[in-house]
């Protein structure tokens, strides 16, 4: 504002020696007008003059002079008295509180001399700290002003973490079997060794050409995206942690676990698969903070399943398949039987959930996979099968689709481990598992003419002659679950997963390129055949080596290390190119076809069970992990680690 036009304000004050009554009052008539805007002495001219002149010459020298002037100016206009309460008048009496509107020109009217004396005072101080300012080099001005901006930003950063609820102090335990022994056999050490190098192969190229993305394109050398991440990146990175650590990767572990602290942000508008983006972000996030003790890991694992909730908002509390983790709105895909909620999707949140809760405090994460179950053991099973398809809002399934492949396969995983995770206190979960796994024996599970056992689909009631690339996986299962089977059935289950075992080794076997189809058939005369060409690709899946390896460990059958090698020289032979190791559009051809993508779990899963498959039980032992469905091990909440932690804190 002009000085000039700050004058008549400054008039309205009654000068000294005036009696502050109305105009022209006094005694006997004889008192002094009151004062206009020229009748200001000398003196109070002079001083009003020295300070609107300073107060224009400080404006311009830090207009024109200095590098940075809104550092200077927010020091002059705001760093005095508006800042600082004024001292208390003689008498300890309190100051009245300034009235709305109040400026210079009001703060005069109200307090007369002494109010002019403090705002001269003021300005004096601002004058002082300009002078000191201009003394000084431009680089000093600007490490202050650098510094002030840090101070600033880093007590923002304060004020944020302190306002967030924090995560509960968690005194960390070196884990059981996180790195094992070297191999005794020298052959098996070696082939163990050539995994090592195959896993280095395709971090080094994804590294090369698409750091930081979801996935790499091998052929293209470059990055590959995938809308089951939205806008999420690093699905690769995250993916392949653990295997990495357990692989003892050292070098790429922590330039991953760097990444993760500096590049791994949640905070997008985009809708996410809350399945996919559970078992590879989350499980990956879990796993890598239990082998490592890296406290990055649990805050971003937290912090992801924090955003995951909403997903459960639904009438029965199912969550939907998909959800924009910014807005919170969820939806189901459009071709799922009428809105439905997948069973394999909603079933596979289990292990990640209670160990959320486990390691946060909050039992909230739990509370809601519980809910899952209770939802489930209310309805009727048509001949005590599972559909594919369950919706949100009625509560009631879908068409009657029963696969223990693909849309229904990890729920039945999950039964069992959550059992087995819970050091075998989950009762429910082992109810569940062994009556499905029977009825899934009575109606589903097939021998065919040449002696091969499958699993078929179930369609209202018809059978399906066919089995998937990732129904495989349930000859492990089965082994896995043998030791607690009902009924003296132990030897019965290892039996089942053996013969599964085989039937999918044969699938491979029976390719030009020793590499399973994505389904194979069993009718028209074919066993273990693809037939129809959309069912003829390979895309660096694991399940079959999966259950090479639980055979392996629980059985210590040699064979089943061979045909986990056979699986290692058609995957060096036939999908590894210069940029990494892509899939394959037909098993069945002569020549490859690649489909120029490297799956994340290629990292996370095949090479990994490869790895364990050639390494001593020492390694991950069961008796103290179990794995996800994308093979992130977690560790068996065993009942006493309660109180194991309370004594150690």
């Amino acid at each position: 504002m002009p000085a000039a036009s700050l004058l008549p304000l400054f008039g309205s004050a009654p000068g000294p020696g005036t009696l502050g009554g109305p105009a022209g009052s006094g005694a006997g008539g004889g008192g002094r007008k009151a004062a206009s805007p020229g009748a200001f002495r000398l003196t109070e001219k002079f001083v009003l003059l020295l300070v609107f002149s300073a107060f224009i010459t400080l404006c311009f020298g830090a207009i024109f002079f200095l590098p940075d002037s809104s550092k200077l100016l927010s020091g002059v206009f705001f760093h005095s008295a508006a800042l600082q309460p004024p001292p208390p008048p003689p008498g300890g009496q309190p100051r009245a509180p300034p009235q709305p509107g109040g400026g210079p020109a009001a703060a005069v009217a109200a307090g007369g001399a002494g109010s002019l004396e403090r705002i001269r005072a003021d300005h004096e101080r601002a004058l002082r700290e300009a002078k000191e300012t201009l003394q000084k080099l431009p680089e000093e001005i600007r490490r202050d002003i650098r510094q002030d901006k840090e101070k600033l930003l880093q007590d923002a950063r304060d004020r944020k973490e302190a306002g967030a609820p924090g995560l509960p102090q968690r005194l960390f335990r070196q884990p059981v079997g996180a790195v094992g022994q070297e191999p005794a056999d020298p052959d098996v050490r070696q082939r163990r060794e050539k995994i090592k190098e195959m896993m280095k192969h395709a971090w080094d190229n994804y590294k090369r050409y698409a750091w930081g993305l979801n996935e790499l394109k091998p052929i293209s050398k470059q990055g590959h995206s995938s809308n089951l991440f939205g806008n999420i990146q690093g699905a690769t990175i995250v993916d392949a942690l653990d295997t990495l650590y357990i692989m003892e990767m050292k070098e790429e572990f922590k330039e991953a676990k760097e990444w993760v602290e500096k590049n791994l942000d949640f905070n997008v508008n985009a809708e996410i698969s809350v399945f996919e983006v559970n078992i590879r972000f989350v499980g990956g996030l879990l796993s890598a903070y239990y082998l490592s003790g890296e406290e990055v890991f649990r805050k971003k694992a937290v912090e992801l399943g924090e955003k995951l909730l909403p997903a459960f908002n639904t009438p029965t509390g199912i969550p939907w398949a998909l959800l924009n983790i910014k807005s919170g709105i969820g939806r189901n895909w459009p071709w799922a039987s009428g809105g439905s909620s997948i069973l394999a999707e909603f079933g596979t949140l289990h292990l990640e959930f209670v160990h959320l809760s486990h390691l946060s405090g909050n039992p909230v994460f739990a509370e809601k996979v519980m809910n899952i179950r209770k939802v489930l053991n209310r309805l009727d099973k048509p001949e005590g099968l599972y559909p594919n398809y369950l919706n949100p809002s009625s509560g009631q399934w879908g068409q009657h689709h029963v696969s223990i492949g693909g849309l229904g396969d990890s729920f039945y995983e999950y039964l069992l481990k959550a059992w087995l995770m819970s050091d075998k206190t989950d009762e429910d979960g082992k109810k569940m598992y062994y009556d499905a796994v029977q009825a899934i024996e009575a109606h589903l599970i097939r021998k065919s003419g040449g002696g091969l056992t499958y699993i078929a689909e179930w369609k209202g009631g018809l059978l399906e002659h066919k089995m998937g690339h990732l129904t495989c996986f349930a000859g492990g299962m089965f082994a896995l679950g043998a030791d607690g089977a009902p009924n003296d059935k132990t030897g019965h289950h290892i039996e089942l997963g053996a013969e599964i075992a085989r039937t999918c080794h044969e699938s491979y076997d029976r390719t030009r390129m020793k590499l399973g189809p994505e389904a194979f058939r069993f009718d028209g005369g074919v066993e273990a055949i693809a037939t129809r060409q959309n069912e003829k690709y390979y895309i660096l899946r694991p399940e079959v080596i999966e259950t090479y390896m639980y055979m392996w460990r629980l059985t210590h059958d040699p064979k089943y290390r061979q045909w986990g090698w056979e699986a290692v020289e058609a995957l060096e032979k036939h999908c590894r190119v210069d940029g990494g190791y892509s899939g394959i559009r037909d098993v069945y051809n002569n020549h490859e076809s690649h489909d120029d993508v490297q799956q994340s779990f290629f990292l996370s899963e095949t090479l990994k069970y490869l790895y364990l498959l050639f390494s001593e039980d020492d390694l991950l032992p069961f008796e103290h992990w179990v794995f996800n469905t994308e093979a992130h091990p977690l560790p068996i909440l065993h009942k006493d680690d309660g109180n194991k932690e309370e004594n150690q804190k």
